[in-house]
């Protein structure tokens, strides 16, 4: 089998690269998205993340014996590297494939390769080595703004919170409380940390280590005017007292949330399942808001990145 001719790969960066950089250096952010799987013979995703690169490769189903593979993927990290004008050291190569339940928590590597990135004023750590993901997902920059842009005197739950980059956003933009929660210790000390990054620390922000689907399903006091609902696809962690299917269980999640939302307040929810389908008949609402082409950043050709809703409590 031929090879592709690599410097289509090679003007496409170039050209994305020159656009790009300039646009994030207007937009105050240091983490952007290069390159997004924008030619078919090349399925990768290619971030900057500062003057560090981070690369994935989506798996897929080639024609390319296994000689061939190596050979394309030996001469795509050439491409990458020598266009960019990056050193092979600060270039971080991994492969994503269809998610699997356990892969957000899954280490791969003890490198411990953090680094600090900036986005719309704020601070984050980023890990580029040891995680399939990095601790900062890209696609949601516009997501994160929005909840800054509405959180003030707001009281704002986090659920499957990961890093805690939507808690720094709306503790940033004058929340009056933020309750944090995911499963992991790893990430709730992470999201502590970029918390602490921010200066963003007092007892009003609130962190708790909880498998959410059981978590909802406790007795509460506490409600809240905004909660960022943002699900993995599909999970089945030892550390959950039941399997999460997010297509089958979001509607069971949208209405234990709007539960404990106020009258009038929001729940923006989010899956990067592809094939979703909101179960509208099965929701405890009607005010329902497809704003997923609002949350899809421009350096993000793929418009199916992921998609978002904004569920109102009309009670």
């Amino acid at each position: 089998m031929a090879l592709p001719d690599f410097s289509m790969l090679a003007n496409r960066l170039t050209k994305m690269n020159k656009h790009y950089s300039k646009w994030a250096r207007k937009k105050g952010i240091t983490c952007f998205r290069v390159y997004d799987a924008d030619i078919p013979e090349f399925p990768l995703a290619i971030d900057w993340y500062d003057s560090w690169l981070h690369v994935a490769e989506y798996k897929r189903n080639h024609q390319m014996s296994f000689l061939e593979y190596t050979e394309w993927w030996n001469l795509c990290r050439k491409c990458i590297e020598e266009t960019l004008e990056v050193p092979s050291n600060q270039v971080f190569y991994k492969t994503r494939e269809q998610q699997k339940g356990k892969q957000q928590y899954t280490k791969f590597s003890d490198e411990n390769t953090e680094k600090l990135v900036r986005e719309n004023g704020l601070k984050f750590w980023v890990n580029l080595s040891d995680y399939l993901d990095t601790g900062l997902f890209l696609d949601h920059r516009n997501t994160r703004k929005a909840v800054y842009d509405v959180s003030a005197g707001k009281t704002v739950l986090n659920l499957f919170a990961y890093t805690g980059s939507f808690t720094v956003y709306a503790a940033a933009g004058g929340a009056v409380t933020t309750t944090t929660v995911d499963i992991s210790n790893t990430y709730l000390s992470w999201a502590q940390r970029n918390m602490q990054l921010n200066k963003l620390t007092g007892k009003e922000h609130k962190f708790i280590r909880a498998d959410v689907k059981q978590w909802l399903e406790e007795p509460f006091t506490e409600k809240y005017d905004l909660v960022i609902l943002d699900p993995p696809t599909f999970s089945n962690s030892k550390m959950m007292k039941d399997v999460l299917d997010t297509q089958r269980d979001h509607p069971f999640l949208i209405n234990k949330v709007l539960e404990r939302v106020y009258p009038g307040g929001k729940v923006i929810f989010s899956t990067n399942y592809r094939r979703f389908k909101l179960l509208t008949d099965e929701i405890a609402s009607k005010s329902i808001k497809d704003i997923t082409a609002s949350t899809i950043p421009d350096d993000f050709r793929n418009k199916k990145i992921h998609y978002c809703f904004e569920i109102v409590n009309e009670i």
